[in-house]
């Protein structure tokens, strides 16, 4: 029996969705939830997996095409068996095949040769360029991108490792389009630029009764919670406390009226090989430190293994995104419409301050808050961030919601 595979039905928020990558091909035997194919959105990369177990008889539609909710992708003979591959004749073990196959090699232009090592038609296209102009065997390099796929990165990092960063002076270029989800991140900065009157204001923290609290009861808590104590449950349990006593922060703008959310879903900013995703953490106000660092190592392996799902994404009210985890000192991250702010955390560096007359060396991390001037005043803004701080350098008293 025929069975169609089709696109899943999409949110009103999204009108397409692009042909990734088929990780089958026609005649191809399958089994009923694996993944055929990755659809990619403008906000996540979406799977879709045979409805049954059969053979992959037709594929309509290639990658890079776009389609619709509902449009039919593939058919499937369900209960088939593919096909075995013919017995090579006695005595002539794949000696025309591969004797065909470097005929066809050596007429190829030189960019679409295979590397001399290695397969790399499963690579994207910047990784293939790589491997081919570095001589690479793909299989011989760690990945680190989705699934623990070869990304380009991997390897240039693989090449300068193996001749010690040295280039033989050779200066390729290539061209690479966009992928839709950096297209919809470049035009949603854009539009945050364009659109937002935004501001930014800077406070330091000293987290060195943070970092005591994480010492003393991290091993207590991983062993009741089965998972680590962090410092982003700290930022996220504080940010939701200030929310609360400062609602404008939490507002957005729609039109000519001020909407105030009386719940903090704060959208945890997560880097992905594609670019900046932010799922959400619904109602963070109410959810305890296990609650929120269960919930971020949720959100961090479904980004990874590309599980994302479009709800997971929608409906943020306020942001947190954590520069210092690639070292960032400092910086003024841009607000995520129709939010109207967003906290940046940065890297903890141990500076000399001045404590009960005393200088001495702490654990000192710059925040930054950037938001909307059209709705909060800068005195809004500086008082949550003084209030993020006074809870951060109190840690106990946050915890027992004082």
């Amino acid at each position: 029996m025929a069975t169609e595979v089709k696109v899943p039905v999409l949110p009103e928020s999204v009108s397409d969705a692009t042909i990734a990558g088929w990780h089958k091909k026609a005649g191809d035997a399958v089994r009923r939830d694996e993944n055929l194919v990755d659809l990619e959105t403008d906000k996540v990369v979406l799977e879709v997996p045979s409805p049954v177990d059969g053979v992959l008889k037709e594929i309509k539609f290639s990658e890079g095409d776009t389609v619709t909710s509902q449009q039919v992708l593939a058919i499937i003979e369900e209960g088939a068996v593919a096909e075995a591959a013919p017995a090579p004749a006695a005595g002539a073990e794949e000696v025309q095949p591969k004797a065909d196959a470097a005929k066809a090699e050596a007429k190829a232009p030189a960019s679409t040769r295979p590397a001399p090592a290695g397969n790399t038609g499963e690579l994207p296209p910047g990784a293939r360029f790589t491997a081919e102009k570095e001589g690479i065997d793909p299989s011989q390099v760690q990945g680190t991108g989705r699934r623990g796929a070869v990304t380009k990165e991997d390897l240039v990092n693989y090449a300068a490792g193996r001749t010690g960063g040295v280039s033989g002076g050779a200066r390729p270029e290539e061209r690479v389009p966009m992928t839709r989800i950096r297209k919809r991140i470049a035009e949603r900065l854009m539009q945050s630029k364009e659109s937002i009157a935004m501001l930014t204001s800077f406070n330091e923290v000293n987290l060195g009764k943070v970092m005591a609290l994480r010492k003393e009861l991290g091993e207590q808590f991983q062993k009741d919670h089965g998972i680590k104590l962090g410092f982003m449950s700290f930022f996220a349990k504080a940010a939701a406390n200030a929310l609360q006593k400062h609602p404008v922060v939490n507002a957005s703008v729609d039109g000519d009226d001020i909407i105030y959310h009386g719940y903090a879903d704060i959208s945890i900013a997560v880097s992905t090989d594609k670019g900046l995703v932010t799922p959400v953490l619904r109602n963070v106000e109410r959810m305890s430190f296990a609650d929120i660092e269960l919930g971020i190592a949720e959100y961090a392996k479904k980004a990874r293994d590309g599980k994302l799902g479009l709800d997971d994404l929608q409906g943020g009210t306020f942001t947190i995104t954590n520069g210092g985890t690639f070292g960032s000192l400092m910086s003024t991250p841009i607000v995520n419409p129709p939010q109207s702010a967003i906290l940046g955390m940065h890297a903890i560096k141990d500076r000399a301050v001045v404590e009960n007359g005393q200088v001495v060396a702490a654990p000192m991390m710059y925040i930054a808050l950037s938001y909307d001037h059209r709705i909060i005043d800068g005195k809004d803004a500086v008082l949550f961030l003084v209030d993020i701080k006074n809870q951060l350098e109190n840690p106990h008293r946050m915890l027992l919601g004082l």
